[in-house]
């Protein structure tokens, strides 16, 4: 159901809510002004989380309109449960994945091995269950048969910006996380190396089937892979889908 607040003048904006990875909410917040200026009189909410936490609010009937995952998993549940636009679904950014060490660490891993080593007692890695990030460091770390090694060492994070938490404040010897989340803390983190995956880190979106603002959402993901916001995405360090 449509939201609406009222402004001056008895005038309404509609309301469109967008559910959207963690990894995306600077961005995103960025986008929002170029959008909500080229639709006079529509204003954009973002509901930011883990995509699998997004995934279970959405199957459980939370009102949205676009929703915006960090994998394809997530996103092909959503289409086998008809919750989404099937013909709407686009990919518009990709990632890397990385490993990061608190900026004043005395260590730095060369290669994921590193990890195994015990000066790495404890290392961030968002849940598998319902983080795409986790998801992506467990496939890497089982091609690299260093998963049984490193799992016990796992500090769970429930989504990628709380993995980055922990590594900024020195809670843990190492994380993995996105690129694009390692560069909003250049003074307190550093990239040790990216860490190569089966699978690229592509991002779709998609308009909800249930959303009752379907014409507005799906000029909001034709926005997302317009040159202005791809322009912005871009100095967020995403890349090309």
């Amino acid at each position: 159901m449509a939201l609406t607040v009222t402004l001056g003048l008895g005038a309404q904006a509609t309301e469109l809510t967008v559910s959207a990875a963690a990894s995306l909410s600077n961005a995103f917040k960025e986008l929002a002004p170029l959008f909500e200026a080229a639709h006079p009189g529509h204003k954009l909410l973002f509901n930011f989380a883990a995509t699998g936490a997004l995934m279970q609010q959405i199957a459980k009937g939370a009102p949205v309109d676009v929703f915006a995952s960090a994998d394809q998993v997530t996103m092909n549940q959503a289409q086998a449960r008809q919750l989404i636009k099937a013909a709407s679904r686009r990919n518009f950014v990709s990632n890397m994945l990385v490993v990061v060490v608190p900026t004043r660490s005395a260590q730095m891993p060369r290669t994921v091995a590193d990890l195994a080593q015990p000066t790495y007692a404890r290392i961030a890695i968002g849940l598998p269950a319902s983080v795409p990030v986790g998801r992506y460091t467990q496939s890497a770390l089982q091609a690299s048969r260093l998963w049984a090694t490193v799992q016990p060492k796992m500090v769970g994070a429930i989504n990628v910006r709380q993995a980055l938490d922990y590594v900024a404040r020195g809670e843990v010897d190492a994380g993995f996380v996105y690129a694009t989340d390692a560069a909003l803390m250049p003074d307190r983190v550093k990239v040790a190396l990216q860490v190569p995956t089966s699978t690229p880190i592509v991002y779709p979106v998609a308009v909800m089937a249930a959303s009752a603002q379907a014409q507005l959402a799906q000029q909001f993901v034709d926005f997302l892979l317009a040159a202005p916001a791809q322009a912005v995405l871009a100095r967020h360090g995403f890349g090309k889908p």
